[in-house]
């Protein structure tokens, strides 16, 4: 089997609510799919984590890793991400666009492995005999007090037993948003807050120790993602567990924060670490930390949701899942059969072979940009 098309394909979908998350404000989903073809008509689909400029992101694909990748067997998949990666390393691009690429490529060739063997990726991996994951809903984004407390309970009733808030409003509004839903909740919900990297290290410092006084279950990005001496400083100074990575790119990053114990949960993201090739190394690094992995999904596109899925199904060191709610289109519409819906505290691992899902390519056509 040789692969012979590599194709990327640029989706938008307009959203019904914005998503207001720090100084962002999200009208549209974007995503970058690539959708890779074989001689034997199997193909394989992916996406990569590419929230701006997925026009860049589809160059890369097409420019630079469809050459490396086609004429070769898919199976040689660690292979190929090796040829992949050292086309643009020694240019000073190990990271961004080309490892989003990369991811992707990567993901549709494990889907067109997991169809060849007629096996879900999860239990290609060498599952861990997983049929549902754990997960909590994701996110409570920016509103008003009152807004967030009814949408915690609303989701509390769905029988989520953890939620994540969205922080970064200040060091006030974000504790008095914690303590009302708390209050709201009691201690039968977990929440878990997320500053999009929205603080000094003083000032993450300084709410850290008040959301740790509320019972928060996690404090994820407190500090942007270069400030590794401010996540050390933080992990060191909090007893409350400091969560990132999902800006991060490839296993050397995720080598210098384990080393340096800088997080004490980390949150790849499969569409932009490496795929499931570079992520079943990150997880492995971690786990000789005895660290775990939540895995982030984001504003992803139902495609990647499937990868995570699949690849968390494979996590010895799985924590928990990203169990994300707000309306995306994306996420929605895109497949033939929908992502299971969580119920309560789990969702499903679709069993189907490859990643599981099918592309509803109606849908592919009206999102299609260009």
């Amino acid at each position: 089997m040789k692969i012979t098309k590599v194709e990327p394909i640029v989706l938008q979908a307009p959203v019904k609510k914005p998503w207001r998350i720090g100084t962002a404000v999200y009208t549209s989903m974007h995503a970058i799919l690539v959708r890779v073809e074989t001689d034997e008509g199997i193909t394989g689909f992916a996406e990569g984590l590419a929230r701006f400029s997925t026009r860049a992101a589809a160059s890369v694909v097409e420019d630079i890793l469809g050459p490396v990748v086609v004429g070769q067997d898919p199976f040689n998949v660690e292979l190929i991400w090796d040829r992949m990666y050292a086309v643009m390393r020694g240019r000073g691009h190990s990271k961004g666009y080309v490892l989003e690429g990369i991811s992707a490529v990567d993901i549709a060739l494990w889907d067109i492995i997991g169809k060849i063997l007629g096996q879900p990726i999860h239990r290609v991996l060498g599952s861990y005999g997983r049929s549902s994951l754990p997960v909590y809903a994701s996110s409570l984004l920016f509103k008003p007090t009152d807004e967030l407390v009814r949408e915690a309970e609303g989701l509390a009733a769905q029988g989520f037993t953890g939620i994540k808030l969205k922080i970064g409003q200040g060091v006030e509004a974000d504790v008095r948003n914690v303590r009302a839903i708390r209050k709201a909740l009691g201690d039968q919900v977990q929440l878990m807050t997320d500053a999009n990297c929205a603080y000094d290290t003083l000032t993450a410092l300084r709410l850290g120790r008040q959301l740790e006084a509320e019972g928060v279950a996690w404090f994820e990005e407190p500090v942007p993602p270069e400030n590794l001496d401010g996540y050390e400083k933080l992990a060191q100074a909090l007893d409350m567990p400091i969560a990132g990575g999902e800006t991060e790119f490839n296993r050397w990053a995720f080598k210098e924060i384990l080393q340096r114990h800088a997080m004490d949960i980390i949150q790849p993201d499969i569409g932009r670490a490496g795929g499931f090739t570079e992520c079943r190394r990150i997880a492995a690094l971690a786990s000789a930390f005895d660290v775990p992995v939540a895995p982030h999904t984001g504003a992803s596109a139902a495609i990647e949701v499937a990868a995570a899925t699949q690849w968390s199904a494979a996590l010895s060191n799985l924590l928990i899942f990203e169990y994300m709610y707000p309306h995306n289109p994306l996420r929605e519409e895109l497949l033939v059969k929908p992502l299971p819906t969580a119920r309560g505290a789990h969702v499903e691992v679709p069993q189907d072979p490859g990643l599981g899902v099918e592309v509803d390519e109606k849908a592919l056509a009206k999102f299609r940009l260009g």
